[in-house]
């Protein structure tokens, strides 16, 4: 680890830290009631239209089931139109190349996904949807999901904030000024910077381009074929990669996703689709220490999360720089290391990065092929997903997510020094401990009951690329994405079959709602609740022994119920290949 290096990733996080604090200063402006931003005049107007079109009074506020009910019912409005978008495209506008309709379990999957912010891919999108379901069904969900996350975010905070209260905020009115205010300004502004380096924004048809030097190539009725032409893919590329990684999302517009030089031609536009990724859940967890009035408890919370994230950035390079062991004993590694399945452009160092800071989001957009890494580099990404996407997470998932955790470690120690648990002057009891230890068990039964099942199943083992401990990898990485509402793949996994896309979609859902519920009737708990005087048995909120309990319970709690798993999978696969045995 050269100088460069480490100044190289000092300065991303200095940048980081500066963008994650003056977009937590807006999200107050934005989420807390009465507050007015610099973009009032011109969206105001369209928010208030939007209340009276929508019969929504935004001055009224719901219990933690209105809340969630609001929540609920607007998410399955929006799958089912998703749903009948990729069932009718052939028949919308906007699709030049004629796509016919996608098939029901693909159209179910796919509309799950992105209703869940997972953006899941069972298919290439350049050869299997039109500009209106890139667009419409898509993108949308794209905005939408991610507004959802933040508004129980919000509520959350609110929750925490107040004292002897019966509600928790406007799911509505959450909605429309995040993606009005915070969602669209920042979408538009990163879609005209991404034009700028090159990618693509239009309506026009598919480009058709003579080779240089045909090619054969077998086809799939088992005849050579030549090929003198190449299609090369247009649209709506950089709205929808905007939105991609601001939101979390992290679906492609095509199936390289990232790696596709029009949806990420330069260094510029890689480093500044990894910064989109964090910058919201970044804030978040910043904005979280100016809501409950305590600074510095934002900023610990922030601490945490960028220490997992430096730690899994340092395991992934090192692992993929040091390259495959039985090449360099044929003396044919790469200077640059591993470099199987990564782009020349970015090189190893960039492609780590990537892949590290995608899974601690909940973003899924990959620039490089995750299944090609090495067992250790491939098992930070999976790592990062099994702690429930709390590395900063999702945009507001990972935060509400983070919350969890305090509200487990409040509880541990409070049992350490036998007193009552208190957080932010709440107390911790056993209804609200049931609440946070439901929500991380759900993710961890829907991972590996799924992943079991799928193990156990021929329809799940006809899926894998590669036998022994990659193929277990490949499963566990694919249950893990889809709960974890992440959305990349070990692309080794052909999922693209009825029981795939039924079993995912079940897992995207129960990762994005049956945590959902909890988490909101822990909001519930603790906005009832009054305040107390803080007392000696209150959870230091900042500081070091704050750092060390939370970490302590993410890794304890959130981490070691994978473990055996991992132990045969990435972990197996690492000292297997150091003995000369691939798979």
């Amino acid at each position: 680890m050269t100088t460069s290096f480490w100044l190289a990733l000092g300065l991303f996080f200095l940048v980081l830290a500066a963008v994650s604090l003056a977009l937590a200063h807006y999200l107050r402006q934005v989420l807390e009631p009465g507050g007015k931003t610099w973009l009032d005049p011109l969206l105001g107007p369209l928010e208030r239209s939007t209340y009276r079109l929508c019969g929504i009074e935004p001055g009224r506020e719901e219990g933690w089931r209105g809340y969630l009910g609001s929540l609920l019912l607007f998410n399955l409005v929006g799958l089912l139109l998703t749903y009948c978008i990729l069932r009718l495209q052939q028949w919308l506008p906007l699709n030049p190349k004629g796509f016919g309709a996608v098939s029901p379990d693909l159209a179910f999957n796919t509309a799950v996904s992105f209703t869940t912010n997972t953006n899941w891919q069972n298919y290439a999108g350049e050869s299997t949807l039109s500009y209106f379901s890139q667009m419409v069904g898509l993108a949308v969900h794209n905005f939408t999901s991610a507004a959802s996350g933040i508004a129980v975010a919000a509520a959350f905070l609110r929750a925490l904030v107040r004292t002897g209260a019966k509600t928790i905020g406007n799911f509505w009115v959450d909605l429309v000024r995040t993606t009005y205010y915070l969602l669209l300004p920042l979408a538009f502004g990163m879609a005209i910077v991404l034009v700028s380096q090159g990618v693509p924004q239009n309506f026009s048809p598919y480009a058709r381009a003579r080779l240089a030097e045909p090619v054969v190539i077998a086809g799939a009725d088992g005849q050579e074929h030549r090929v003198e032409w190449q299609e090369i893919v247009q649209g709506p590329i950089a709205s929808q990669e905007s939105i991609k990684v601001l939101g979390t999302n992290g679906g492609g517009y095509t199936n390289a996703n990232s790696a596709h030089p029009f949806e990420n031609p330069t260094p510029l536009s890689n480093l500044l689709e990894i910064l989109a990724e964090l910058c919201i859940p970044g804030a978040l967890a910043v904005y979280l220490g100016l809501a409950v009035g305590k600074p510095a408890h934002g900023w610990a919370v922030w601490g945490v999360m960028a220490l997992l994230l430096f730690g899994g950035i340092l395991v992934c390079w090192r692992a993929e720089a040091g390259g495959n062991p039985l090449l360099i004993a044929q003396g044919l590694s790469p200077v640059e290391g591993n470099s199987e399945g990564k782009e020349a452009r970015f090189g190893t160092l960039d492609s780590a990065l990537f892949a590290v800071a995608t899974t601690a989001t909940s973003t899924g957009a990959v620039n490089s092929l995750h299944d090609s890494y090495m067992p250790l580099g491939g098992l930070v990404p999976l790592f990062n997903m099994e702690l429930g996407e709390v590395v900063f997470g999702g945009v507001g998932s990972g935060l509400y997510g983070m919350l969890v955790f305090v509200v487990v470690g409040v509880f541990l120690f409070g049992l350490m020094i036998g007193r009552t648990p208190e957080y932010l002057g709440k107390k911790i009891g056993a209804s609200e401990v049931k609440m946070a230890a439901l929500s991380i068990l759900v993710l961890t039964l829907s991972i590996l009951g799924l992943s079991a099942w799928a193990i156990a199943s021929p329809w799940g083992l006809a899926g894998i690329a590669n036998a022994g401990p990659h193929g277990l990898s490949e499963i566990l990485y694919a249950f893990s994405s889809t709960t974890g509402n992440n959305g990349s793949a070990f692309a080794g996994l052909s999922g693209n079959t009825p029981w795939y896309n039924t079993t995912l979609g079940l897992a995207m859902l129960a990762g994005r709602y049956l945590m959902i519920v909890p988490v909101l009737a822990l909001a519930g708990l603790l906005a009832a609740q009054k305040k107390v005087a803080v007392s000696q048995a209150a959870f230091p909120v900042s500081g070091g022994l704050f750092l060390v309990l939370l970490l302590a319970t993410v890794f304890i709690v959130g981490a070691l119920n994978f473990f055996p798993v991992l132990a045969l999978g990435p972990i197996l696969e690492h000292f297997l290949l150091h003995a000369g045995q691939t798979f």
